[in-house]
């Protein structure tokens, strides 16, 4: 009776504990084509986004600019952290800005929405919708 007792409280302890642990933004996410919406288009045939943690727990540069290659679109981004599961991201190219990115993290942790507002390199319009898997 004991050992069942005991199997119950770790089962309810770990099911109480996970959602803290669902909701961590680090990992390697990839990208569900059918389920995202790029405007304008095309869409990418593939992107994966891998998110590090640094010392002091989060992940890369919270509230702090920082430069970035590879990016057509923006040479700075600036993330902030506005509840566990939220973020915003803030891309700007030679000092304006360009996109927003705001980032939702589902409550079981098994994926994210990215909505992206602004301009691209082009001078488009960007209303992009992003669903991204975690791997």
């Amino acid at each position: 009776m004991r050992i069942r007792t005991l199997a119950v409280a770790v089962v309810v302890a770990a099911a109480f504990a996970t959602p803290s642990f669902a909701q961590n933004p680090v990992g390697v996410w990839k990208v569900n084509i059918a389920k995202s919406k790029y405007s304008p288009g095309p869409a990418p045939n593939s992107s994966t986004v891998t998110t590090t943690a640094v010392a002091g727990g989060g992940f890369r540069s919270i509230n702090e600019t920082v430069p970035i290659t590879g990016n057509v679109n923006a040479d700075t981004q600036a993330y902030t952290r506005v509840d566990d599961r939220h973020y915003t991201i803030t891309a700007k190219k030679a000092g304006k800005p360009t996109l927003t990115t705001k980032i939702e993290i589902a409550a079981d942790g098994k994926s994210r929405t990215s909505t992206q507002t602004g301009t691209d390199a082009h001078g488009r319009t960007v209303k992009n919708f992003i669903w991204y898997d975690k791997q």
